[in-house]
């Protein structure tokens, strides 16, 4: 397992609320080794103890439950370094600095927690460090800008490790996240739903990431990413590869990536003709977000009257497409693949609606909505009794981006999305997007705190 890992953009979001902490946690539970050592960099200019006084906030603030010997144990291993994606001697100097118990060229993995207009040149950079072989570098998703975009990066990435024995890791959280394994689970050869997991028993499939948050403090960086390109394109395109796709050749990480890409490559690609038919865009306006215990919450206004929003960019905070997979199994089955913000009610999983009456199922593999409709939540602890145990540190996202750190640092790809995936979930959403940049398809509105736009 790696013990040295640098971290750009420690200063960020998601390293304060996400990474550190389950860096913790996994320290915490003996997952990670006691002599791990982490390098945070960021462009303040810090010095070591003030990165430490900053992340001991972070660790009270979304690490409560760990151990204060796992909170000491991380903060004593780390160190700080001043960076600037534009500038690559920072970006080397904060990579080759860091000596863990193993010596200076051991393998280092390198964590890009940053926005993604700084992949490129912080790539770019990292080619010029003397990154040591069996080195990782993981870069977080959005994965490109568009499909293009996403092409151009890969093949920096690719230059970057292949010809020098350094792994690529494109994350998605998602895919650590304990109720998606149940999915599999529940679908695998011999699991409770295999008999049923396909179009003749299912004439709909429902993928749904239903926000009750805004976008508080994010509108400057949504602005430019939307709905699609934030949730669809990633999170919920890699739960569709793990529902539609045929069960994997043998139980190889390998085989569950070939058998994720075949599912997308059968995805239909929607037509400019289909678009205005099969997709929805919306935004939300003035209203009242639903507090997390169901009750009215903070009044908000619209999301294009936001500090950041340029309104006629026309940016969506809500995107729904209805696709088709070309496979004998789905034939005649829709999936619906949806994300919104600042929606009434907090919906995170997968709807299965069967043409008869659903199987009989253990009410910890899935909810019996009604005779004919099973709900499998997705954010929560593992609960399926079909599911093999996996090792986690908490509930929700911090348990899968300790999955995460775990993939990164011991050599797991599960948590990783291939670059074949990749291109091919932009190859399913870029129609629809150039549609909709071309008005193709109306900006509809929605209340905060409603249910979203009224359907047409």
């Amino acid at each position: 397992m790696i013990t040295r890992l640098v971290l750009l953009g420690a200063t960020g979001d998601l390293a304060g609320r996400f990474l550190l902490p389950a860096l913790a946690g996994l320290l915490g539970d003996g997952t990670l080794p006691d002599d791990l050592r982490v390098v945070g960099a960021a462009q303040q200019d810090w010095d070591d103890e003030t990165f430490r006084e900053h992340v001991a906030e972070r660790l009270r603030q979304y690490a409560p439950d760990v151990p204060q010997s796992a909170h000491r144990s991380l903060l004593a291993g780390l160190q700080y370094r001043r960076f600037d994606p534009q500038d690559p001697a920072t970006v080397v100097h904060a990579v080759e600095t860091v000596h863990g118990p193993d010596g200076p060229r051991a393998p280092v993995a390198v964590y890009l927690a940053l926005p993604p207009r700084t992949f490129a040149p912080t790539l770019r950079a990292l080619a010029q460090a003397d990154l040591p072989e069996g080195s990782r570098i993981a870069v977080e998703k959005p994965f490109g800008e568009g499909l293009d975009d996403a092409l151009a990066l890969d093949d920096l990435l690719t230059r970057v490790t292949d010809a020098r024995g350094v792994s690529a890791y494109r994350v998605d959280h998602i895919l650590g996240m304990p109720r998606v394994q149940d999915v599999v689970a529940l679908r695998s050869p011999g699991g409770p739903l295999e008999a049923a997991w396909d179009g003749a028993h299912l004439r709909q499939v429902d993928i749904l990431w239903d926000e009750t948050l805004g976008l508080a403090g994010r509108e400057r960086f949504y602005d430019g990413v939307g709905a699609v390109k934030d949730v669809v394109q990633n999170h919920l395109l890699q739960v569709l590869a793990l529902v539609a796709m045929e069960p994997p050749a043998d139980g190889s990480e390998q085989a569950l990536h070939d058998a994720k890409a075949q599912a997308l490559r059968s995805v239909r690609t929607l037509t400019p003709d289909d678009v205005p038919a099969r997709t929805r865009r919306a935004r939300y306006g003035a209203g009242t977000l639903t507090a997390p215990d169901g009750t009215p919450g903070t009044a908000v206004g619209g999301y294009a009257q936001q500090d950041g929003v340029d309104p006629a960019r026309g940016t969506e905070t809500y995107g729904e497409l209805l696709l088709e997979v070309d496979s004998p199994r789905w034939a005649g089955t829709t999936f619906v693949v949806r994300n919104g913000k600042a929606l009434g009610t907090s919906r995170k999983g997968v709807a299965l609606h069967f043409r008869g009456t659903a199987p009989q199922v253990d009410p910890a593999d899935a909810d019996r909505v009604s005779d004919t409709e099973l709900w499998i939540e997705l954010d929560g602890p593992q609960r399926s009794s079909a599911a093999p145990a996996v090792h986690v540190n908490a509930p929700g996202e911090l348990s899968a981006y300790g999955r995460v750190l775990t993939d990164v640092l011991s050599g797991g790809t599960r948590t990783s999305v291939s670059s074949a995936e990749s291109e091919l979930a932009w190859r399913i959403v870029e129609p629809v997007l150039s549609v909709w940049a071309a008005g193709g398809v109306p900006l509809l509105e929605y209340a905060a705190g409603s249910a979203g736009p009224a359907q047409s």
